[in-house]
């Protein structure tokens, strides 16, 4: 018996008993549907991520402030004297905090950041309309703003932000400039922001130390020696206290973010494995009991001649059939679904190749695998025995 003839025999099997075939597939396709949607949205969210990062450019390196008090703390003018230093390009502290905004009868809680001219080309952040801050606007304290297009709505609706007033705790700051449009990240909104001079940012949030310093290195080739920079001169600023500060690269981010993948991808495959697993036993089960149900026609066809081979096909064929019809009907539904989440999570979907492919060669196994037991139990029926069967 070829095997062009056992699948149609497989299959002619399958549409004689219908519902009992798609109760067993069903397994195999919440399993298969479930690794694909799961491991698509993890990539998915990784991949847009990744694609943040890597816009503002592989020299960028983020030092973070962590101790308090004088001793542990560092102003905004100590970080803008790294620039020149070793491998040091461009310095960029952000001073952050919430305060409340009002503008007439819109008044809301909103986060601001205290940013330096070099914030535009640090972070790749630009105006589409109206002017950036400038070093005039730091050096004399300001009340000038950058709005993001998302809080220029909220507080101005349709109407040209640029030259209005807003009420920042109170006091008057007049809107010079509007952010570009950046849509989100996982995180935040990016059309949210609203920036101000980072000196009028220290009156306004009663503050003087930075917590974030964004570094452009000289070149790609620099970063390790601005990282080693950098390093030297908070070591003796901190006397030492290497736990007051941490310095992160985009590199280190990255490869951070390829682990994560990696691990969340692997737990995920692993509980959606286990619909497979009952899925294949399920399988199994219903072959055990087609075997039963088919002893005499196992009897005849091996008294007329067919081979212990040709029966453990008959049914492997038929198990690998009823799991890759599953495993196909799987992979359609976790596609859909991950387009479907992904729209509603506002990221851009993603599906590897290689977890399609693997998700149909693994439902093909688990056929496999689940359906030597019961194909082996007909190769083994005797043919008398079989014809006696009732």
């Amino acid at each position: 018996m070829n095997g062009l003839t056992a699948i149609k025999m497989a299959m002619k099997n399958l549409k004689s008993h219908k519902l009992r075939s798609f109760l067993t597939m069903l397994g195999i396709i919440i399993g298969i549907s479930s690794v694909i949607t799961l491991i698509s949205i993890a990539q998915s969210s990784t991949k847009m991520i990744t694609d943040e990062v890597k816009d503002l450019g592989s020299n960028l390196i983020t030092v973070g402030i962590v101790g308090r008090g004088t001793t542990t703390s560092i102003n905004y003018e100590e970080a803008l004297d790294w620039e020149g230093k070793e491998g040091i390009g461009k310095v960029s502290p952000v001073i952050s905090g919430s305060v409340e905004a009002k503008h007439n009868n819109k008044k809301e809680t909103v986060d601001i950041d205290g940013i330096t001219p070099n914030y535009e080309g640090v972070q790749n952040f630009h105006i589409q309309s109206g002017r950036y801050i400038m070093p005039i606007d730091v050096d004399t304290r300001q009340k000038v703003v950058l709005m993001g297009s998302e809080a220029a709505n909220t507080f101005f609706g349709k109407e040209n932000p640029i030259g209005k007033q807003l009420s920042l705790n109170g006091l008057p700051f007049t809107v010079v400039g509007l952010l570009e449009e950046k849509g989100e990240s996982l995180l935040s909104s990016y059309d949210d922001k609203i920036l101000i001079p980072i000196s009028t940012s220290e009156r306004l949030l009663f503050t003087s130390g930075v917590k974030v310093i964004n570094i452009q290195a000289s070149s790609a080739e620099d970063v390790d020696l601005a990282i080693s920079t950098i390093d030297r001169t908070l070591k003796s600023k901190f006397k030492n206290d290497t736990n007051s500060y941490s310095i992160l690269n985009q590199q280190d981010l990255l490869d951070t973010m390829d682990t994560v993948t990696q691990t969340m991808s692997l737990l995920l495959a692993g509980i959606s494995g286990i619909s497979l697993l009952v899925g294949g036993i399920g399988i199994m089960n219903i072959m055990l009991v087609s075997v039963t149900e088919r002893t005499k026609e196992i009897g005849i066809r091996k008294a007329i001649g067919a081979k212990r081979k040709d029966i453990i096909s008959l049914f492997l064929i038929e198990s690998v059939v009823l799991t890759t019809i599953g495993g196909i009907i799987g992979i359609l539904i976790g596609i859909g679904g991950t387009y479907g989440i992904s729209n509603l999570m506002d990221v851009e979907p993603y599906v590897a190749p290689a977890v399609v492919i693997s998700s149909f060669l693994f439902s093909m196994l688990i056929g496999v695998v689940f359906g030597i037991l019961p194909a082996n139990r007909a190769a083994k029926l005797k043919p008398i025995d079989a014809l006696r069967n009732e």
